[in-house]
């Protein structure tokens, strides 16, 4: 007996034939998010700060200066790495309404601004950074400071204005700049920086660095500990005396000098820990240094990271690495406050590829020195609001999945008389949002 089986095909609904569309960039935003980041400046008062604070005899065009260095934070907070790139924010309308920018400037006008107003733009604007900071330092609760110093290498392509070759791990022989960073751990805020050549050893410029990094500290906070973590690039007899004579408590990754690595290979007494860690220490005075210091030994089995055999000294089935150190804590709890530092490392990875840290606006060095510190201020400024304002959640958000969540938001406005409507896309984030709102709108700086 044949049997055919029974076909049935079931019919899809078909998509429209045609279709009409047009052009309406005074209704919808890719950058939605923008709002809550225009309400939180308005409220800590950036732009009026950029009216009072920076003086750069601009001749007046039509843009003033506020709107200017405004419209070149935007783009960086919104992950737009090339001013080039800015055309998506000039025929962005909703853009332009949520933050006040009505005539958003092109790529030319703002790279000559940079060029032109630079040599007065970055004292001004470092000064206006760290008066920023004071005030919302109240805003944030701290019980200690820990200053996390490291360098970086930017690459360039071109032949811009005091990038020279030097220390370049990844892009041998390229010419580069060398910029020298410092971060306050507990909160992840830049603190102090400075735009340097490529050929500006690791450590250079590191005591004035600090200096400046003391000297910021906010009068209601003297008193509090304050700590100094860095890896083996700032090992410097100057450094660590300096330290010491501040009373700051540091870690510092010394280098395996020859008398290091026999004390090393000699006998020692190590503690046994899990993971196939053990710590040791020894009191060891470097020639050239002032008096013993306190050194740190961790062996380990085999490092879990590859990368972390280029801090680490290779002897018989160990490998070594070794911390000099003020602290009076036990060794392995020495080791893992060092370790935290880490996620600064991490920080800077991020802002070379998810920021615009990787890209040098001009060829001009005082011009692409300024753009540095225009992008740590809207690191910083980013950085306050998502701990000020944002609910506790996104307190470790990494910056591109905040990016991703909050500011990128595609949203639509709508307008009913003098009652602008902003519509979102992710119904879920409207609570954020009223959490938002409500923390800036009882914000007091």
């Amino acid at each position: 007996m044949n049997f055919t089986p029974e076909v049935k095909f079931i019919l899809m609904p078909k998509g429209p034939r045609t279709l009409t569309f047009a052009a309406r960039p005074d209704a919808l935003t890719r950058y939605g998010g923008v709002y809550l980041l225009h309400r939180f400046f308005s409220v800590i008062g950036l732009k009026r700060a950029f009216a009072h604070d920076l003086h750069l005899g601009h001749r007046a065009t039509r843009y003033s200066i506020g709107e200017l260095v405004l419209a070149l934070l935007y783009p960086i907070i919104l992950g737009l790495k090339r001013l080039e790139m800015t055309r998506l924010l000039r025929t962005n309308g909703v853009f332009q309404y949520l933050t006040g920018l009505s005539h958003y400037p092109d790529a030319t006008t703002l790279r000559r601004f940079l060029v032109r107003t630079a040599p007065q733009l970055v004292p001004q604007l470092r000064a206006m950074h760290d008066a920023m900071r004071a005030r919302l330092s109240a805003q944030l609760e701290r019980r200690r400071f820990v200053f996390d110093l490291d360098s970086t290498v930017l690459v360039v392509y071109g032949q811009q204005e005091g990038a020279e070759v030097g220390y370049n791990p990844a892009k041998r022989g390229r010419r580069s700049y060398h910029p020298l960073l410092c971060f306050e751990g507990t909160w992840q805020e830049y603190w102090e920086g400075e735009f340097r050549p490529g050929r500006a050893h690791t450590a250079s410029g590191t005591l004035d660095l600090l200096t400046a990094c003391l000297a910021k500290i906010p009068a209601a906070d003297h008193g509090k500990p304050i700590f100094a973590r860095a890896d083996k690039g700032f090992y410097d007899h100057a450094i660590i005396e300096w330290l010491a004579d501040q009373r700051v408590e540091f870690v510092v990754v010394a280098k395996l000098t020859a008398p290091i690595k026999r004390t090393l290979a000699g006998p020692l007494r190590y503690a046994e820990h899990r993971a196939g860690v053990s710590t040791a220490e020894f009191r060891y005075q470097p020639h050239g240094w002032a008096a013993p210091r306190r050194f740190v030994v961790i062996r380990r089995e085999q490092p879990e990271d590859e990368d972390e055999q280029l801090t680490m000294w290779h002897f018989q089935r160990y490998y070594y690495q070794v911390l000099v150190t003020n602290l009076p804590w036990r060794p392995l709890r020495v080791w893992r406050f060092y370790n935290q530092r880490a996620r600064i490392e991490q920080l800077i990875r991020e802002l070379k590829g998810e920021y615009a840290l990787g890209s040098i606006p001009t060829g001009q060095y005082a011009a692409n020195e300024a753009h540095l510190h225009l992008l740590f201020l809207a690191y910083n400024c980013v950085r306050w609001f998502q701990l000020i304002c944002l609910p506790e959640r996104f307190a470790t958000t990494r910056l591109q999945r905040l990016r991703e969540d909050v500011l990128n938001m595609p949203a639509y406005l709508t307008r009913s008389g003098r009652h602008p409507h902003l519509w979102i896309s992710d119904a879920g984030l409207a609570a954020d949002w009223a959490y938002a709102l409500a923390k800036i709108d009882r914000l007091k700086v």
